[in-house]
This record gives structure tokens, C-alpha cells and sequence, in this order.
């Protein structure tokens, strides 16, 4: 398996890669683990029927966690280093709920070798998060 993924002259704006993941139980569990995030919203489902979600739901930054996948192992892929995401949550995401993360070049930067993708989370086609990551990408090398 190749460890690295695309060069910065393999990109172009519209380009787009995807990641799926139905988030599980053991997915809450280990993020909240991971993270030191156990606000009851996501952990206990007596606190989260008080609220308006009505349910336990994924933490936010879980969703985001699958922009990351897509950015490392798609799109740009391997080599990429992660310098920069905005987020915006829109929808809850709830247990046994399929996200799919997109990432897609909307511009380039050739002197710094950069690339700007807009990122979303859906579920069924509904945006859950909205935002644009920055990434550095190597560019191809040179021979001699």
C-alpha cells in the first residue's frame, strides 16, 4: 500500500473524496473515552431525554473526526498535513446513524502549496456539519 497520496500537481478544483462510517455505541463510548468529553448528552440517556435532542447523540467533533479521514487517507491522501478547519454543526447526529464526510478542492495555492476543501457531514443527504479545511500537500518531486 502506498504512503503517499496525491501530489499538489494531481489536484483541481471540484476534485472530491468521501468517507462513510455508521456511528456505533462503542464509537461514542471510546471518543468520549479519547477526548475526556463525557458531557451526559452523549453518555446517559435519562439526561438526554431532558434535553431537545431527546436522545443521547455523537459528539460533534466525532463527525468532524471523519473530515479527518477523508483528508488523510483520500483526498489529498497521505502527506497532507492538516492546518486548518472551520466548523458549523447543523444536526444532531444519533446512534446507528450512517456519516458520510466529503471533502472537495475549492482552490488551490501553488506558492505555498495549499489546498482549500469544502467539508461536510451528511446523514441521508442532510448537511449535519458545514465548513472548510486547509491542507498542505507535498508537491511532486523533482527528479534528477
Amino acid at each position: 500500500m502506498s504512503q503517499q497520496g496525491l501530489y499538489f500537481e494531481d489536484l483541481s478544483v471540484g476534485q472530491s473524496a468521501t468517507f462513510a462510517k455508521t456511528v456505533s455505541e462503542a464509537d461514542i463510548l471510546m471518543f468520549a473515552g479519547v477526548s475526556g468529553d463525557t458531557n451526559p448528552v452523549h453518555l446517559d440517556a435519562e439526561y438526554a431525554a431532558t434535553t431537545p435532542f431527546k436522545e443521547r447523540i455523537a459528539h460533534g467533533m466525532l463527525s468532524a473526526g471523519l473530515i479527518s479521514a477523508v483528508l488523510g487517507t483520500k483526498l489529498p491522501g497521505p502527506g497532507a498535513i492538516y492546518v486548518g478547519q472551520t466548523l458549523k454543526f447543523k444536526a444532531p447526529v444519533r446512534i446507528g446513524d450512517t456519516v458520510t464526510a466529503k471533502a472537495e478542492v475549492v482552490e488551490l495555492d501553488p506558492g505555498k502549496k495549499r489546498v482549500v476543501l469544502r467539508t461536510t457531514c451528511q446523514i441521508k443527504g442532510r448537511v449535519v456539519v458545514d465548513g472548510e479545511a486547509t491542507v498542505m500537500v507535498p508537491g511532486r518531486p523533482v527528479a534528477v
